[in-house]
Order: structure tokens, then sequence, then C-alpha cells
């Protein structure tokens, strides 16, 4: 403090004062992680990370470890701190810096997800904390242990929230494929409605493989059927898609049914599959279909009443989910989709009555299931990341209704992080799921749509059955 007091004033003095200021009630932090979510994938990511771990280390700093230890302010020392100081002193205990605290949290929320832009604000944050000192209004002890404390906290989030991979999942060997310059023999196939940038992405691919053959879907006819009718008039020698989960599925079933390789282009709102197998970028992609290289990826499929087909690349799910995707569709042409989406399942989790169902023979009482084509992490929280899709293994996860209090058990474990533990929460890895509804037909949601309503289900992983074209070294 003596060191700081003795500093001859300088123009650093009214840039502290001004941080120290910007930085109440975390402002500087909201406005930063507003400007990142604007942007959208993981800087959005990173920003919501970013502010809960505010929230977490403001309500420890502020309301419980001040309470605990109260501390006087620092007194104002000499008079030129005094006149370089122009903050009020605050009422409250000294110990330790809540600004501190929510600046380390931010920064390392961030981090944890965006680690560029972690290190590119952990100045700022440290910034922070040291105007707090310098402005005279808390101890150097005080900022020490607040920026400990808000990054333990922004760390200790990781049990609620596990941190998404962003490496791509590992895929089956390596396949090779035919290769086709500029994309002759290509036809891909792109649904306009699926995302915001497809354009965008269109374009790109256009550009990149001038010779493919691009087809847009007619929203309002089978998307199936207008796949099989393009091959059987073309025969192309592979297939490619631009849209979403949904429409890639589609595409992928297709290429699948008639032996032919897939390429994938993220065109979509969150492009899950695109991610895992990291196959986002449009210029390594169109590389590896020039180049005719490939590897195997598995296939989940879904016999639907012992007669209709249906196939995922990504998650399949029976209970609240599928319900909430119907809802979220009736109301976003109103209110937007992330809106809807929010609402639906709100409206969904309040009333949501169980499901009798039996598995693979054994009767249950469930809340939801969820079934996931590959292997997902973590296992004992919400599935976040994919790290391999070609073991032939579906990743099954449910929640029992069937335990006493089991909806106030299973909100406890997840508030304290203690899923994996729960009798509330059951998840394993098996190559096939037997499902059997007993009563009414209930919807079944595979990679973000409802496709169907039935009351049998049979879950089946395909094991590496898509050629998928990706570069020898794929990048997010």
């Amino acid at each position: 403090m003596r060191l700081s007091a003795n500093l001859p004033p300088s123009p650093l003095d009214a840039g502290l004062r001004g941080l120290s200021t910007v930085a109440d009630h975390s402002v500087l932090w909201t406005g930063i992680a507003a400007g990142m979510a604007l942007r959208g994938g993981r800087a959005r990511r990173a920003a919501v990370r970013g502010i809960l771990s505010v929230a977490g280390a403001s309500a420890l700093a502020n309301g419980v470890l001040k309470p605990l230890f109260p501390r006087r302010r620092p007194p104002a020392g000499t008079p030129e701190f005094a006149d370089r100081r122009g903050l009020p002193a605050p009422r409250s205990s000294s110990f330790p810096s809540g600004h501190s605290a929510s600046a380390a949290a931010f920064a390392t929320g961030v981090a944890l997800e965006y680690p560029a832009a972690g290190l590119a604000l952990a100045p700022l944050a440290a910034a922070v904390g040291y105007s707090r000192v310098h402005t005279g209004v808390h101890w150097p002890s005080d900022v020490a242990v607040g920026l400990a404390a808000g990054s333990a906290v922004a760390l200790a989030g990781r049990r609620w929230w596990a941190v998404r991979d962003t490496e791509p999942a590992t895929l089956g060997p390596d396949r090779a494929a035919q290769p086709l310059p500029d994309g002759d023999g290509l036809v891909v196939f792109v649904n306009p409605g699926s995302g915001e940038g497809d354009d965008d992405v269109r374009t790109e691919v256009e550009s990149a493989l001038p010779k493919a053959a691009v087809v847009e879907f007619d929203a309002d006819r089978d998307f199936a059927a207008q796949v099989d009718e393009t091959i059987t008039a073309r025969s192309p020698q592979a297939l490619g898609v631009c849209g979403g989960d949904g429409t890639v599925v589609t595409v992928a079933a297709a290429a699948v049914r008639h032996g032919l390789p897939l390429a994938v282009f993220p065109g979509g709102t969150l492009n899950h599959f695109a991610r895992d197998t990291g196959v986002g970028d449009v210029a390594s992609t169109a590389a590896a279909i020039t180049d005719g290289t490939a590897e195997l990826v598995d296939l989940g499929t879904i016999r639907i009443d012992d007669a209709r087909e249906a196939a995922f690349v990504n998650t399949a799910s029976l209970g609240g989910y599928p319900d909430s995707v119907r809802l979220r569709e009736r109301w976003q042409s109103r209110l937007g989709k992330w809106p809807a989406a929010a609402l639906a399942m709100a409206r969904v989790l309040a009333e949501a009555t169980p499901l009798a169902v039996t598995l693979d023979g054994t009767g249950h009482s469930i809340w939801m299931l969820f079934v996931g084509n590959g292997h997902y992490t973590p296992a004992d929280q919400v599935p976040m990341s994919r790290p391999a899709i070609h073991h032939g293994t579906l990743d099954v996860r449910y929640l029992p209704a069937d335990r006493r209090f089991s909806r106030l058990r299973l909100i406890a474990a997840a508030l304290t992080g203690t899923l994996g533990s729960s009798s509330t929460y059951v998840q394993r890895n098996v190559p096939t799921l037997s499902v059997h509804v007993t009563g009414d037909a209930v919807a079944l949601a595979t990679d973000g749509e409802v496709v169907a309503d039935g009351r049998r289900f049979e879950f089946r992983s395909a094991p590496q059955q898509i050629v998928l074209y990706r570069a020898t070294d794929p990048g997010n």
C-alpha cells in the first residue's frame, strides 16, 4: 500500500480509477460478454460460462466471505494518495475484493471454453484487481484472495457444466474414396432453411468445387424421396450435404443405402455432426474430395413398430425432448428459435409425466431417454463431447422416475454435481437397445427433429457404415 501511495501522479491514475468504476456491478464483463455472444459459436459459449462464473464468484465473495471475515478498508494514507483515489470508500468489508473475484471468474470461465480469448482478458482482469489497490479501497491481500476465489469458482463450474472438447472425434479406419477433382461427380444437397449462414457456406462450396452439382431441396416434399430421385436420375459418384443435422442424417442415410461416400458442409445452426467429425471447414473437405481421403463413421438406426426405419447421426430421444421440439416448432415463427426452445422446454418439464417402458425386457418408469450415436463424455453429467464414433456402440442415458421423490432427487443431484452417483441418472454403452412403451404412442426425435410416433423402438448401431470425406489433418 505504501509503494502504491508513493507513486508519483500520472495519467495512469485516471485510467485505473475509470477501470475500477466501469467494473462496478460487473458492467465491464457484461458488456464484453454481450459482444462475444454476438459472434456465436465458441465465443458465445465462453461468454455464457464467463457470466455464470461471475455470478457464482460474486455470490461467494459478497454473500459469504465478506460477512464471515469482516475487515476494515485501508486508510487514506498520504494526501496525494487520497487525491488520486477519487472513489467513495465502500461500506462493506474489505475482504475479499469482489471486483477481483468477478474479474478472475470471467477471465477463467472464458478461458475454459476459448483459451485465446481468456489469455487476452487476463491482463484486463489483473488490471482491475490492481486498480482496487491503486485507488486505495482494498488491501493487496484482499485482491489476491479475490482473484483466487474467482478462478476457483470458474474451475469448479466444470463439475456442473463440462467443458466441450474442441478436438474432433476419432473415426474408423481410413477408406479410400473416389477422387473427384473440382467436385466432378459430386451432388450436393442444400437445405435453404437450415441456418442463417447457409448461403455463405453454399457460395464457398460452389467456389471450391465448381464441377459439383448443387440441388436445393423443395421444402414441401419429402427430403429422402428427393435424394433417391436425384440419385436415380444423375448416378452420382458421391453425395454432399449443406445443412443442419436433420438434413445431414437424411443424406447420410441415403449415402449408406446406395453405397456412396458422403461429404458434409455445415450449413445449420448447431452442426453437431460436422463439428464432432472435424469437417467444419469447407476448404479442407473440398481437398479431401479432390484427393479421395475418407474415414468410416458409425450410423445409428431405429426400427419403429416393426415397420418404419429411421436413422440418426447424433442423438435420438423419447420423453420430454420430442414434445419440446414440437412446441418450439409451433412457436418459433412468432418468438424466434431460441426463446421458443427455452419456453417450450420449461413448459414440458413443468407438465412432464413419467413414461412406462421396458428397456431390453426390464420394466422401468422414466422421465426421458437419450440414445447417442457413439461415445459421449462426460458419463456423469449432461453429455457435451463425443470423442469416438466408430466403436459400434450407443450411449444410452435415462432418468428413472420409479425412485421415491425422483424429481426432487434429480434436481438436487444436478445442483450438487452428483448425477454420476445418483440413482436418478443411468448411463451405459450398448450396441443395441429395445424399447417398448406401455400405453399410448410417444414421439421420437432424432437429431433435433421429431420424426415419428410409436410404441416399440429397436435402436441399433451400424458400425462404420458412413464413408465420410475428411482431410488427413482435420480442424474445427
